[in-house]
């Protein structure tokens, strides 16, 4: 892995923000057809990670992680997500070595557990921007490495790196990471309307890991199926700036892969708010739709940024209940950006 310093000196501050995305669905979960797993997803324009990391006052050192002294984390949303980031910064010490203390501060990430890649997100973000603090040459992928993401999918990574419409090449014998194997600019008219409930979180940790050893072996002739959606559908369809293909293909993709996860996440979608907001949606006019990873959040993709005003009218007629959040987003053809922030300024760099 390499960890030989820049030749420049780093900056002692580094504020990073990275795209959410969405898992548009697995192509073949448990390697039918040789491969395992296999992802479509793409970087979108909403619910990105933002953090700065910067050295520590010498006077400021707040806490102990693994032994040694380090500084603050401000702006955590939840206790879990700051023992997480204790964690990724104690794998991130063994792994490249001691060094000055710093603070991180969070300015805004997703909310946990709803599909949109935000474990992967704030990892690669942290870790980012740790290695430019230091002067490590680092790529993702080592810092992925490091962190124990891309397990199963590669869409995060390559998202965070390259942004637009990703597919990954899944898990073969000794594969470390999901390769990369097409990206895309997605066109910049088409528009998703988001639906999350926050009554819920998608599965995830263990009960994730039970959910998947439980299920039934996935048919080859269905992989070959969703393997023939992506190549010959869905992404010549992004090409072409084709959208009725494209929401077809999407649906069967959405709708063949949501029946098998079906006896695990209780239906098609995680949530059956969602699930009538979003059928509410396609309904009335042309629109992709299905669940982002484990959900609880629901997309609808559609043509126009008008048609997803439409696409929100529909919803919000149909569940209007205080449980659901709604976004209207775009694509995000671009990977996650760095800039040098100010040292010693907390509040004043959030992107």
């Amino acid at each position: 892995m390499p960890t030989s310093p820049g030749r420049l000196s780093p900056p002692s501050a580094i504020t990073v923000e990275s795209p959410a995305r969405l898992h548009l669905g697995f192509i073949d979960p448990n390697a039918s057809l040789g491969r395992s797993f296999g992802s479509v997803g793409l970087a979108i324009d909403a619910h990105s990670t933002c953090l700065t990391v910067r050295h520590a006052p010498a006077a400021a050192h707040h806490g102990r992680i693994d032994g040694r002294i380090d500084g603050g984390i401000d702006g955590a949303a939840s206790v879990a997500q700051r023992e997480r980031i204790e964690q990724h910064l104690a794998a991130l010490h063994a792994a490249f070595g001691a060094g000055p203390a710093l603070d991180i501060e969070l300015h805004h990430t997703p909310r946990a557990h709803t599909g949109l890649g935000s474990g992967t997100q704030l990892a690669l973000a942290l870790g980012t921007a740790f290695a430019r603090v230091r002067g490590l040459d680092a790529s993702s992928a080592d810092i992925a490495r490091v962190l124990s993401r891309g397990l199963r999918s590669g869409i995060g990574i390559h998202g965070f790196d390259h942004g637009g419409l990703i597919v990954d090449g899944g898990r073969a014998a000794g594969t470390l990471l999901p390769p990369l194997i097409a990206r895309q600019d997605f066109p910049e008219a088409w528009r998703v309307l988001l639906i999350d409930d926050t009554s819920r979180e998608g599965l995830h940790g263990d009960d994730e890991k039970r959910g998947l050893a439980s299920l039934a072996p996935f048919p080859a002739y269905l992989a070959a199926h969703l393997s023939h959606l992506v190549l010959m559908r869905i992404l010549p369809a992004v090409a072409e700036r084709d959208f009725a293909p494209f929401a077809d293909a999407l649906c069967d993709l959405q709708q063949t892969i949501g029946e098998y996860f079906a006896p695990v996440q209780g239906g098609v979608f995680a949530s059956p708010a969602v699930a009538c907001a979003i059928e509410a949606v396609a309904a009335e006019q042309k629109a992709g739709i299905g669940q982002t990873s484990w959900g609880p959040v629901g997309f609808a993709f559609v043509e126009s940024a008008q048609d997803a005003e439409r696409a929100l009218a529909a919803a919000r007629r149909v569940a209007p209940g205080a449980s659901l959040n709604y976004t209207i987003a775009a694509a995000r053809n671009r990977g996650a950006t760095w800039r040098a922030a100010a040292p010693g300024q907390r509040g004043a760099d959030a992107a």
